[in-house]
């Protein structure tokens, strides 16, 4: 088993991008030039790495190495992206890796490309990039190549890389403690073992909702592997575990100060079940499951809120001052935002995003937060169909 953090510095070890691994400061899976360019990568990583994994770091500055972090990112289903543009679609996996130095909502994005020992081409064409394209790594750099041959030049750098990343008991027992003294003591953090050999480590704010136990502020860390596999800023989730299973439900909080169309549920509805299973044979596996029925509001009641999000919109992007209803209002928008592009408002997301820059800029960041939880939530349902 490896620990992920230790991989990853050993990675950074070399300092220079090669043909086994690549650094990114972040990832922009939602443009199309983002998507394309993240794409290149991981075919010109996956052909030239045939017998060996190989890896892109997220959260790293390229020049400097510095080690910056990114948003915490739960898109279990970033393999759909891979297998609907490659001919040849290797496995991958992105994982969420804590490091103690960052602020608790930082993690450093894991990207293990796994190998299939065939060629990876476009199988359809995005941005510049046509359909049949074929890359290859040379050096740092991702090339467009005509023909490739595969080679087996990195296995042995790259076992070795892997071998000094091997987890000990040292190395979990410091995750565990690591983990406990980070979280405040109203978080009741606390620990669990699987199957005699996992250590999995959770903390969150408990309190009960309508006969249920839920917590809010969770975080979750697999500490063998020093993986975060989930993190929520203000989302209500539920746990419960047996012997060889760990369960997160996750809900949403949808309140607009009026009811649904469909049944009023306090507000609160399901997003998605994730269990953990964890095996004798020292393996886990992940599966999610959506839950998410989105309410049915009042299209009258919705189109005036969706009109006054805009106009609060337009103030802040022509910096005339809000007033105070506005402020007020500004709070809500994230979800309110959210609640009108669940509801048919095919424009509201582009307007959510809009308002990122000028919450990042506030204050107080908890529209901002509320922001890219509510943007994580279109993403996640937008994955699923």
């Amino acid at each position: 088993m490896l620990n992920k953090r230790l991989l990853i510095k050993n990675l950074l070890a070399y300092n220079d991008e090669n043909s086994f691994y690549d650094k990114k400061i972040q990832l922009n899976l939602d443009s199309k030039e983002g998507k394309a360019k993240f794409l290149k990568h991981v075919c010109a990583l996956a052909n030239s790495n045939p017998q060996n994994n190989s890896y892109i770091v997220v959260g790293v500055e390229d020049e400097s190495n510095k080690i910056v972090g990114v948003d915490f990112y739960d898109d279990s289903k970033i393999q759909n992206l891979i297998n609907a543009y490659f001919n040849n679609p290797p496995k991958i996996q992105y994982e969420n890796i804590a490091f103690p130095r960052l602020p608790r909502y930082k993690v450093i994005g894991l990207v293990t490309i796994n190998p299939i020992e065939k060629i990876t081409s476009l199988k359809k064409g995005l941005w510049k990039y046509p359909k049949d394209s074929i890359f290859l790594r040379l050096g740092s750099n991702s090339i467009p190549v005509h023909e490739v041959i595969l080679k087996n030049t990195n296995k042995a750098i790259v076992e070795s890389i892997e071998k000094n990343a091997a987890n000990n008991i040292k190395l979990t027992l410091d995750g565990v403690f690591d983990f406990m003294n980070e979280h405040q003591q109203e978080l009741n953090p606390s620990y669990i073992v699987f199957k005699d050999h996992f250590v999995l480590c959770w903390a969150g704010i408990k309190k009960e909702t309508k006969g249920k136990i839920l917590y809010s502020r969770v975080d979750i860390e697999l500490v063998n592997e020093q993986i975060r596999l989930f993190y929520s800023a203000f989302d209500e989730v539920e746990i419960d575990y047996n012997q060889q299973s760990f369960i997160i439900t996750e809900y949403i909080q949808l309140s607009n100060n009026e009811k649904p169309a469909s049944k009023d549920v306090g507000g609160l509805y399901p997003l998605e079940k994730t269990i953990i299973n964890f095996k004798e044979n020292g393996t886990y596996d992940i599966a999610t499951q959506l839950l998410f029925n989105p309410p049915t509001f009042d299209p009258v009641v919705l189109k005036h809120i969706y009109n006054n999000n805009n106009a609060i919109l337009d103030k802040l992007q022509k910096g005339i001052p809000l007033s105070k209803n506005n402020r007020l209002d500004l709070e809500r928008l994230p979800t309110t935002y959210l609640i009108c592009s669940l509801n048919g408002f095919k424009d509201a997301k582009k307007k959510l995003e809009q308002t990122k820059p000028f919450l990042r800029e506030l204050q107080d960041k908890s529209a901002y937060i509320k922001t890219k939880e509510a943007l994580r939530v279109l993403r996640k349902i937008r994955y699923y169909k």
